[in-house]
């Protein structure tokens, strides 16, 4: 794991860490830890449900990509005109109250270590994980380790490696994906593999879950995905968790890409992962339309409602009105952070949005990793 030091209450990478070409971002040996026996039905049956519990309870944080007002005014603030140079030499910085994927898979692994002496050997089964996804070729991807120079690595996970008996096998822990079960992999795909799983059923949208070890190469597990929505095709796609070995530079790495991704949210979840109040919204160059979704939980449906972000700007003479202002605050309570929090945040999104240098720089570069994760 990511060695990681506190600067007041943020995390940030040791020195050195996130920099080892050689290593690809994982560990030297294969996984460099042993799996977690598990020696009797009793642990099979309730290790999954003491683990859920945490899963579950990272659930109630808020999930938040919005970091990217940080990293807006480290910039502005800087002196450097040019982004792309800013961009390599940031060091991305998790705060507590800026969980990503990341930052979630950190303070899960944290927790789940104080489990260790009632589980001798879990603490040393656990690592993080990359995940690469939106894969077009399986075969094509795989046959080693991912590639440090093409590869994404856009998404973390917890991963446990388990044995029962001579039986080889992974749990999934994703908290940063709204899944809010543990995911058992086994290589034989027999009991207790999960198999497909409903992860969203709404009036709007289901969406159906399948891990399984990669046929091409057991380093790799296969996430597939398939999604329908009423009166439209069913969709598929396949994105391949890496979990040979440890995934050491998760800040370095895929913060950092996050970074400069083109949609952002600030999301609130419930236990059993399903998304109640928030934001989103994609980056887009177009300063004078640029809107955003803000939806909370009502009494038996979630009320969606897109707002212009030049409403929020301070100079704007043109201001939310009552109804919206209302739903601001709703969200906020929902969201269990003070209204003038929420829309200071969205006020200072609303000035990114409207710095058309800053943000056609970002797209720039965010399309500049798409088009080499796609040739890899």
């Amino acid at each position: 794991m990511a060695k990681l030091t506190r600067d007041g209450k943020n995390m940030v990478p040791a020195t050195g860490a996130g920099t080892r070409a050689l290593d690809q971002g994982f560990s030297a040996t294969p996984a460099g830890l042993g799996p977690l026996r598990v020696t009797s039905m009793q642990h099979l049956l309730y290790l999954p449900l003491i683990l859920m519990y945490f899963v579950r309870f990272e659930h109630c944080r808020v999930y938040n990509i919005v970091s990217a007002n940080r990293f807006y005014r480290d910039y502005s603030i800087s002196g450097e005109s040019v982004l792309d140079n800013f961009y390599r030499t940031y060091q991305p910085i998790i705060t507590d109250e800026h969980y990503t994927c990341v930052g979630l898979g950190f303070e899960l692994l944290r927790r789940l270590t104080d489990l260790d002496e009632r589980y001798p050997g879990l603490a040393k089964s656990l690592y993080l994980t990359s995940c690469e996804e939106t894969i077009g070729n399986v075969a094509s991807y795989v046959g080693g380790p991912p590639a440090p120079a093409s590869g994404e690595k856009e998404h973390v996970l917890v991963c446990l490696r388990i044995k029962i008996g001579e039986r080889c096998g992974f749990m999934l822990l994703d908290p940063g994906y709204h899944i809010a079960r543990v995911v058992t992999v086994m290589a034989d795909k027999l009991y207790p593999h999960t198999g497909w799983f409903t992860q969203i059923e709404e009036p709007n949208c289901t969406k159906l879950y399948n891990y399984y070890p990669c046929t091409e190469d057991p380093d790799y597990i296969e996430w597939h995905e398939r999604v329908t929505r009423p009166g439209a095709f069913e969709t598929a796609q396949v994105a391949l968790i890496y979990v040979a070995r440890p995934y050491l530079t998760a800040i370095d790495v895929t913060e950092r890409r996050n970074l400069v991704y083109n949609h952002k949210s600030l999301i609130a979840r419930d236990t059993k992962g399903h998304t109640i109040a928030g934001i989103y919204f994609p980056v887009v160059l177009d300063r004078d339309n640029a809107t955003f979704t803000i939806f909370h939980q009502t009494a038996n449906r979630k009320k969606r409602v897109k707002m212009a972000f030049n409403k929020f700007q301070r100079t704007s003479e043109i201001r939310p009105n009552a109804e919206e202002m209302e739903i601001v605050a709703e969200c906020a309570r929902q969201l269990e952070i003070p209204p003038d929090e929420l829309e200071s945040i969205i006020s200072a999104l609303a000035r990114i949005m409207s710095d058309t240098s800053f943000v056609t720089q970002l797209l720039t570069i965010n399309q500049h990793i798409n088009t080499l994760a796609e040739a890899n």
